[in-house]
């Protein structure tokens, strides 16, 4: 069991690569417990690797990765049961199955880590998606009669349908317009702190990191150069976040902030 304090996902010296290709040397990274930490980077820095090795799709090539103090790749059985069914993962595109209803891809999880009756699973799943704020009717609808909006509210009910502790999100406000956008940062932001979450996300809506963010961890030269909030990193001498944070659209999200505070 871990105690309040300790990280929830602790990266030691991981070492990703394909072939000779290096992705990653050496990286380190720690999650504070309760924190919404936002993942960014140039193209083909390794966001995504980084995330599937961290849920163990991928094998790290060196170095260690612990969530809730184990080592996932190392956990038994058992272990890496318990490990699945305290986090929660959106994907992209939401990753839901075409052929499956919104409540049956929301109850997904239930059946597959819970001996709970049908009847109990479906209430816990329509629950889930009146949290994420989709009418109830939208439970017996299929996944292509969705908006993309709406099918990130549906990756999301199933991803907290467990009563994870951690959240990983992928990209969650991209191809959204910039209402739908904002409404989905204002949900995460609020089922954060009214569920006690911690948040993984990988984004490049500079709104986003703005908006929700505690930390940003930035991946550059096959590392993490820095982990800090965004008013930290907006004085980083390092060329890739001064022209990230700094050029023009980082500064329009930034005055944007600021007049929401004033």
């Amino acid at each position: 069991m871990t105690a309040l304090s300790d990280p929830v996902i602790e990266i030691v010296d991981l070492v990703s690569r394909f072939g000779d290709h290096v992705i990653h040397n050496h990286l380190n990274l720690t999650v504070k417990r309760g924190e919404i930490l936002g993942v960014v980077g140039g193209s083909g820095t390794g966001k995504s690797v980084l995330l599937n090795t961290v849920i163990g799709l991928k094998s790290p090539d060196g170095g260690q990765v612990k969530v809730f103090g184990q080592d996932i790749h190392t956990a038994d059985r058992k272990g890496w049961s318990d490990i699945e069914r305290r986090w929660g993962v959106l994907f992209q595109q939401g990753a839901l199955f075409s052929n499956l209803t919104v409540r049956e891809n929301v109850a997904a999880p239930l059946y597959e880590h819970t001996d709970l009756p049908r009847s109990k699973i479906h209430e816990l799943a329509d629950l889930r998606l009146g949290l994420v704020g989709l009418a109830p009717e939208v439970a017996l609808q299929k996944p292509a009669e969705l908006s993309g909006g709406m099918r990130k509210r549906v990756g999301l009910a199933r991803a907290l349908v467990l009563d994870p502790d951690l959240l990983f999100l992928d990209e969650p406000t991209a191809g959204l317009d910039p209402i739908a956008a904002a409404a989905f940062d204002d949900m995460i932001l609020d089922l954060s702190r009214s569920l006690s979450l911690t948040v993984f996300m990988i984004t490049h809506d500079l709104d986003s990191l703005y908006t929700i963010t505690d930390r940003v961890a930035v991946l550059a030269d096959r590392n993490m150069v820095a982990v800090a909030p965004v008013e930290t990193l907006e004085k980083s001498d390092h060329p890739w976040i001064q022209a990230y944070f700094l050029g023009p659209r980082g500064r329009a999200a930034g005055q944007h902030k600021q007049r929401t505070l004033v």
